[in-house]
């Protein structure tokens, strides 16, 4: 370890959000992203940088996660990750678990100990300034009341790939008596 300059100095990894990193995947080559963050005790911990209910969302777009009460939240779901363990105890994924990417702090420095991957740099991967996407999704609903008996179908489109909160948008279709 001693030829090993380390992934970044504890004093730079977040206490209140999240620090971007790129890995490589060593049996593949492959690129990927990992948020690192500091918790009270001075410890690091680290994760593939992805939502457990569609895992190419992310958590961290490029300017730190949002974290509130202990938990990494996703801007998407509203899914809630326990930091110490990366365990999912609200939003659609509950249950689930963040993929643990593993580190130590030694001599002021966090180091990557996962020896799946190697470390490529701080901050994200490079994206294509000319790529459009959105990330949004589009889905349907049906609704049923009881009394009058009527049916609703209606559309779903969230949108929002940017460092704003993503936003829902839903249109009722159609409202029939039956």
């Amino acid at each position: 370890m001693d030829d090993d300059p380390g992934i970044t100095a504890v004093a730079e990894v977040p206490t209140d959000s999240t620090m971007l990193v790129t890995l490589e995947r060593i049996e593949t080559g492959e690129t990927l992203e990992a948020i690192l963050t500091r918790l009270g005790d001075g410890s690091v911990v680290a994760f593939k940088n992805q939502c457990q209910h569609w895992t190419d969302v992310q958590l961290d777009r490029g300017s730190g996660a949002a974290i509130r009460d202990g938990q990494v939240l996703c801007r998407k779901h509203g899914a809630a990750f326990q930091l110490e363990s990366g365990y999912c105890d609200f939003g659609p994924c509950e249950g689930s678990t963040l993929v643990t990417v593993e580190t130590a702090v030694e001599d002021e420095t966090v180091r990557l100990t996962d020896r799946d991957y190697a470390f490529v740099k701080t901050g994200g991967l490079d994206r294509d300034p000319d790529d459009l996407s959105s990330g949004g999704r589009i889905g349907f609903w049906v609704g049923v009341s009881r009394w009058p008996r009527v049916v609703w179908l209606g559309l779903w489109v969230e949108r929002g790939f940017g460092p704003s909160s993503p936003r829902q948008t839903t249109v009722l279709l159609s409202a029939r008596r039956v």
